[in-house]
């Protein structure tokens, strides 16, 4: 199980990289008693015959992962989403990307917290590659967009520490409304 709604999109999101995504896109939508998440990629995109077994815990892409046969993150994800009253949907095209979308009743209470969303955020503008990610967050407190290049122009690069400093100041500034 994922300890965190951020650990989902944290997994999700490193996957949409890994897969050469160019553009990502990131969400944490609040409203009405559901929160949903969603990752969008321009990735390689999975063949149907890998997305039929993508929740299979028992599978992984052939070559993803030299040392493990199994695949956990999706089933995870999968188990999560039914425990908490949401959904899941995964759609994919090989070529085009990947988008999955989960969704958890929020107030029930198998519901994992949302977890350090600045943190989790900075960790994927950090993850190594030359790639654009959009996030945005929308609730009844807090409603914005940023991208990777936007923040990292902001605060002079997210290579050093001063400049990782005032990004994580700025997400957390975010957060708070």
């Amino acid at each position: 199980m994922h300890a965190t709604l951020t650990d989902i999109l944290t997994d999700v999101t490193a996957n949409s990289i890994e897969a050469a995504a160019k553009h990502v896109s990131v969400s944490i939508l609040e409203e009405g008693g559901v929160i949903t998440l969603r990752v969008e990629d321009d990735g390689k995109g999975m063949p149907p015959e890998i997305l039929a077994r993508a929740f299979d815990p028992f599978y992984t892409e052939p070559g993803k992962h030299d040392k493990r046969k199994i695949g956990m993150g999706l089933p995870f994800v999968k188990q999560t989403c039914d425990a908490c009253g949401g959904t899941v949907s995964l759609t994919s095209t090989p070529g085009v990307g990947t988008t999955l979308v989960c969704t958890f009743a929020a107030d029930n209470i198998d519901r994992p917290p949302m977890g350090d969303i600045p943190s989790a955020v900075l960790s994927l503008f950090n993850y190594p590659g030359d790639f654009e990610l959009v996030f945005t967050h929308r609730s009844a407190q807090t409603d914005y967009t940023i991208s990777r290049s936007e923040l990292a122009d902001a605060v002079g690069g997210l290579d050093s520490i001063e400049g990782l400093r005032l990004a994580r100041d700025f997400l957390a500034s975010q957060e708070e409304g």
